[in-house]
């Protein structure tokens, strides 16, 4: 579908008749082509591939399409201009055009970390986040042909879980290294070099250079940007990936990789290195890694870098990994369990006068997608023990709201049995049947531990040969994704009613 096909119809119907389905199947046989050539090295090819993806109307359609759907799409840039209508999406894709786009400066706010320090997180405005889009587009087959066979992070079809899966199986064995080389790249994305960026991202350099030098507007000031790319941007991440690409070649390379016994898990700018020993690690690869960071204007944080012996166990991705006995075994990181639920314990006390509908509704959400998050580690343990806390929590919610009643009517009105459970948190809603049914707080202990199936290092999805491999994951997901909801579905009464997602 062109543009002069779409010409005589008014924009809200062409918007909600586009062919999105058709779209992507284009634009994903585009970006095959591009992965083709970058694997034969004709870059010529590949320059040629991201003029065309990048000037094409289905391409813009699904940019427009994803800055406005996504969860950053009502949030406005420094012109606190959104898109929100047909009208406007459709006035939006006749806009994106290299000759006459200029970068706006980016909206900076500041959001808390865990250690207590503050974020700094910069905003484009919508239309730099569509051009970004378009640009991701064509960009993304070439971060997969050259991202590390072991970087996990900002890729497709790839999670922390297949990070996590990567390190068990490189340190589960008898004779695997015994040391780790915890790495921390200090303000990653603040400090890559421009100029590195410059000569080494393939794609259109002269969007690039807008994008990096458009500066950001903090508190009424504008300020420059001499280095670093702003965390907030599409592009970013892809950036990022592609300027670590080549690490885990730099770290095994640097001593002979069977004595070394070295090996690379990342996840963006997280990683780990194994080794034999503690010499290797600090005598040659360290400086190896350092070495290629300092290329790319970046360094290894003194303080957080560190070396440990797989005995003593080390925290990467939210996880503790940790040999006990001569046996790996993986559990949500105690900083993990403390944040976690001093977040439900904040949730729980800002919120005296909520109904209890609307609270379990609030605590369901927290709880589901963490405990889904560590389901495929060791946390059994930690699931029953949180849910005992989170009960301690509920009970001294109940008990502010009602001082004066005995125990057992609080009992009988905010808890009741279920099978061999005899203090399960509920409350009636009225479904659409307009009968009343019980929805129940969801209970860690419900959720099954299991093993991950950790995707190929080798895999592509734009590679033809993976394409049945990647079907066959994603008929297994979703099979497992829908067991899942199952087996929540004793909790939710009715799924439109307690405001949660199936998946």
């Amino acid at each position: 579908m062109t543009e002069r096909k779409l010409s005589g119809a008014s924009p809200a119907h062409v918007w909600e008749a586009l062919p999105w389905k058709k779209f992507h199947t284009q634009v994903f046989r585009l970006q095959r082509r591009i992965a083709k050539a970058e694997r034969e090295g004709k870059h010529g090819k590949v320059k040629s591939l991201q003029w065309i993806l990048t000037h094409s109307f289905t391409a813009k359609a699904l940019a427009v399409k994803r800055v406005t759907e996504n969860q950053g799409g009502k949030t406005p840039g420094i012109d606190r201009i959104v898109w929100k209508t047909p009208e406007q999406k459709m006035q939006a894709i006749s806009h994106l055009k290299r000759r006459g786009y200029k970068a706006k400066p980016l909206r900076r706010i500041y959001i808390p970390k865990k250690d207590g320090r503050q974020r700094p997180l910069s905003i484009p405005t919508i239309l730099c986040r569509a051009q970004q889009a378009l640009h991701l587009l064509a960009l993304e087959p070439i971060v997969e042909i050259r991202a590390d066979p072991c970087s996990y992070g900002f890729r497709k079809k790839r999670s922390t879980a297949d990070a996590l899966e990567q390190t068990v199986r490189t340190l589960s064995t008898r004779v695997c290294a015994q040391w780790v080389l915890e790495a921390d790249i200090e303000s990653c994305f603040d400090r890559i070099s421009h100029s590195w960026i410059q000569d080494k991202i393939p794609m259109d350099k002269s969007m690039l250079n807008k994008w990096l030098k458009a500066g950001y507007i903090d508190q009424k000031a504008f300020h420059r940007t001499e280095f670093g790319v702003p965390q907030g941007s599409l592009i970013s991440p892809a950036i990022c990936v592609l300027t670590l690409s080549g690490l885990e070649a730099a770290a095994i390379n640097c001593y002979h990789k069977r004595k070394g016994k070295i090996n690379v898990v990342a996840y963006a700018d997280d990683f780990i290195i194994t080794g034999a020993s503690r010499e290797i690690l600090e005598d040659h690869v360290k400086p190896a890694v350092a070495a290629f960071l300092k290329e790319r204007g970046l360094r290894l944080s003194e303080k957080k870098t560190r070396i440990t012996n797989i005995e003593e166990g080390f925290d990467f991705l939210g996880f503790n990994v940790r040999k006990y006995k001569g046996k790996l075994l993986t559990k949500p990181s105690k900083a993990n369990i403390k944040s976690f639920y001093a977040n439900l314990k904040t949730m729980v006390k800002s919120h005296p006068t909520a109904t209890t509908e609307a609270l379990i509704h609030m605590l369901n959400s927290k709880i589901i997608g963490w405990a889904y998050h560590f389901r495929h580690s060791c946390a059994s343990k930690t699931f029953g023990t949180m849910d005992h806390r989170i009960f301690d929590l509920l009970w001294r919610w109940v008990t502010r709201r009602h001082s004066r009643e005995s125990a057992q009517w609080k009992r009988k009105k905010y808890f009741r049995s279920r099978g061999f459970q005899n203090w399960v948190f509920t409350t009636k809603v009225i479904c659409k049947d307009k009968a009343k049914k019980n929805l129940d707080l969801f209970e860690m202990g419900s959720v099954k531990i299991r093993r991950h199936t950790q995707v190929q290092k080798a895999a592509n999805p734009f590679d033809p040969k993976f394409v049945e491999y990647f079907k066959k994951r994603d008929l297994l997901r979703k099979y497992l994704q829908e067991q899942d909801r199952k087996r929540r579905l004793k909790y939710f009464v009715d799924l439109d009613a307690a405001g949660l997602a199936a998946s």
